[in-house]
């Protein structure tokens, strides 16, 4: 396993990052035991939660992902200081948590405080924000004139912005995290974050995760860019492309028990016409160079510069050792320009 540094953090994550959204929902307490002992066999030592999870979110689910790695975090206490625990504050708009108000310094540190709680810890590695206050370009709503977008007030964000570092601030100053980061978020938001850390000496932003896969390449290279230059760590989510990438949704199927199955908050807009095209595209190579789907696509977002640790998520251990496989294969010169060339084909196909 490789290890590379969590952006300006004295943190080495694996390459990997074991997610964890399924547990709660299709997966239970055993499964998720299973799953992170046989990452920790594989040297993987991130994992990242969030106190929304299970996905879809759901009032019944709020908070069970969390309360499941807290149980395996007792029962392994020895193990605590081998785990990178991250996990993230949900932004508004569910109404079961916290009335769906903006997240605020006050929000922060009651959420991490029922975090600590329910993960049976005393600090969280890296805490982030799930999603901003303000509308953003994200869970398909990345095409110009997306509603909401950029429809609020600078000041009034970025005042909210410094109240939720100082929140921040005051949770890492009481040992209660080490570090924070962002998730769906923007250049504009990273950059103003780091301004506002500069000037008002608070913690830095030290990584994003955002959706990047062979399906969604919109922070390719402009985002990523300024990630690379400003030493923020760049954590990709759904690198299947929520399964997709798989193969296995192509010509309506849906397999009893995965994700499509169940009903999702904001539809399946990854469902379209140019999706399964190009995923076609990709299981026809990936079978053409004697790999998997998910090992082809897992390997080539592992590969892409500028991404530091990938977060993968399974349903069975079938799926965990095969996609934790992906991360030792090198592509081919060949296969690269292979993908390139359905990259140019399919470069927006949701």
């Amino acid at each position: 396993m490789k290890y590379v540094p969590l952006g300006s953090s004295s943190l080495n994550v694996s390459r990997v990052c074991l997610g964890s959204m399924t547990w709660g929902l299709q997966n239970n307490q055993q499964d998720a035991n299973e799953q992170i002992d046989y990452a920790l066999t594989k040297q993987v030592n991130f994992i990242d939660t969030a106190e929304m999870y299970a996905v879809p979110p759901s009032e019944q689910t709020y908070g069970k992902t969390e309360a499941i790695i807290g149980h395996w975090l007792a029962a392994n206490p020895a193990k605590r200081k081998e785990v990178v625990l991250a996990s993230k504050i949900a932004g508004p708009g569910l109404s079961y948590i916290r009335e769906g108000s903006n997240i605020s310094g006050k929000t922060v540190r009651e959420a991490i405080d029922a975090s600590l709680t329910r993960l049976q810890t005393d600090y969280i590695d890296l805490y982030q924000l799930h999603w901003p206050n303000r509308t953003s370009p994200h869970f398909g709503k990345h095409w110009p004139n997306s509603e909401g977008f950029l429809t609020e007030d600078s000041a009034v964000e970025t005042e909210q912005m410094l109240d939720i570092l100082q929140g921040l601030a005051d949770s890492v100053k009481a040992g209660k995290i080490r570090y924070c980061g962002l998730s769906d978020d923007t250049t504009w938001g990273i950059n103003q974050y780091l301004r506002l850390s500069e000037k008002y000496d608070l913690p830095r932003m030290v990584s994003i995760q955002n959706e990047f896969s062979l399906l969604q390449t919109k922070d390719w290279p402009y985002l990523i860019e300024n990630c690379v230059r400003e030493n923020i760590a760049y954590l990709p989510w759904s690198p299947l492309a929520t399964g997709l990438l798989t193969g296995k949704y192509l010509n309506g199927a849906r397999p009893e028990g995965s994700r499509w199955t169940f009903m999702q908050r904001q539809g399946l807009f990854r469902d379209t016409k140019n999706s399964n095209s190009a995923t076609k595209a990709y299981v026809d190579l990936a079978k053409q160079f004697g790999l998997s789907p998910a090992q082809l696509a897992l390997a080539w977002c592992d590969q892409v510069n500028g991404v530091t640790s990938t977060i993968i998520g399974a349903t069975t251990m079938k799926q965990l050792e095969e996609n934790i496989q992906a991360f030792n294969i090198e592509l081919s010169q060949e296969l690269k320009v292979e993908i390139s060339n359905v990259l140019k084909d399919f470069p927006a196909p949701f």
